[in-house]
């Protein structure tokens, strides 16, 4: 019969110790919720490319000795005061959006995601690399019980952008959606454009992911590498909208002569190198480009619910926590098939 740990015994955690330092596995005493928190046993941890932030620094007024972590799984283990919504015992979630002020002009409107002073699990504070996290109730998200802790985990970052992106992209069933990129978020985003009823063209570089990108739900393959890839968006009628998930800026800005009539490039791979576009190009048929951050947890549960209805699941590699250091650098790599994923 397995052991409970007891609240009063250390925890291990997975740390960034100053901005660019390497991984350590240190001991930790147990937190403990305060008013309006949760402390959740970790079960899953995705790591994500966005953990960059944490591990190198590159996040303003990150507080270190930081743990990282934004694609958190796992049970209520104890309830602060102030949370009747909240059992111990019930299966939850931690994406991106880790928290909000509620007081900001965007949180006055109800625009939770771009809240001015938005928290982010592994950022704003300690996130899922580690057996025990504090979370606040508004970061909080509702599992569905058939999605295992390490299939649900990458779900509450690149699993919802890929579904939220494409559900407020404009596109609708049977339109052209090109999803540029076959990785992390790719192959997701292949297969919600799938389950959303869209003719999905998967862009990648070289012949070798065809067969997977058709497994994956993808009518049309595109080799970047042998073909140009906006003429053949052109030749299929131009596309709806192009899902732009790999964080190469060269390759969606010459991706944009692929758009049809009022096209749109979804960009969420991100990178801060400059796209480029010509103000002829986008004149031309009235064609756009927006950005496209994660979401909300309501938004987060719709992604989870879409996910369990219709049989989309992340490809995954796991590693236990001990091994987050080698976790890390494999999803940095850019090898990994496709989401890395901690489990405790």
């Amino acid at each position: 019969m397995a052991t409970t740990r007891t609240a009063t015994a250390p925890m291990k955690a997975a740390q960034i110790p100053k901005p660019g330092a390497d991984f350590e596995i240190v001991e930790r005493e147990i937190p403990k919720p305060s008013a309006g928190q949760v402390r959740i046993k970790v079960q899953a941890c995705g790591i994500c490319h966005s953990d960059l932030f944490t591990k190198e620094g590159a996040w303003p007024g990150i507080q270190y000795p930081r743990v990282p972590g934004h694609e958190v799984a796992g049970i209520i283990d104890e309830v602060g005061a102030g949370v009747p919504a909240w059992t111990k015992g019930q299966r939850v979630g931690v994406g991106w959006h880790g928290g909000q002020d509620n007081t900001c002009i965007s949180c006055r409107r109800g625009d939770f995601r771009n809240c001015r002073n938005l928290k982010v699990p592994g950022i704003s504070y300690d996130g899922g690399y580690q057996e025990y996290m504090i979370a606040p109730v508004e970061a909080l998200v509702a599992m569905p019980g058939s999605l295992s802790d390490v299939e649900a985990a990458p779900l509450l970052c690149a699993g919802i952008t890929t579904f939220n992106a494409l559900r407020h992209s404009g596109a609708l069933p049977s339109d052209l959606v090109a999803v540029q990129g076959i990785g992390g978020l790719g192959h997701l985003g292949i297969q919600f454009a799938n389950k959303f009823g869209y003719k999905v063209a998967a862009i990648g570089r070289g012949s070798e992911n065809e067969a997977l990108a058709k497994k994956l739900g993808a009518s049309v393959y595109i080799d970047s590498k042998a073909s140009n890839a906006a003429e053949a968006l052109q030749k299929l009628g131009g596309a709806q909208v192009i899902l732009a998930t790999a964080p190469n800026s060269k390759a969606m800005s010459e991706l944009i002569d692929g758009l049809g009539p009022n096209g749109k490039l979804m960009v969420i791979g991100a990178t801060t190198d400059p796209i480029e576009v010509t103000p002829v190009q986008l004149i031309t048929e009235c064609r756009t480009i927006q950005g496209w951050a994660a979401g909300t947890p309501a938004d987060s549960e719709d992604t989870l619910r879409f996910a369990e209805l219709t049989g989309v699941r992340p490809m995954i590699e796991t590693y236990p926590l001990e091994k987050a250091a080698e976790g890390y650098a494999r999803m940095m790599s850019g090898r990994a098939q496709f989401r890395v994923v901690l489990t405790m």
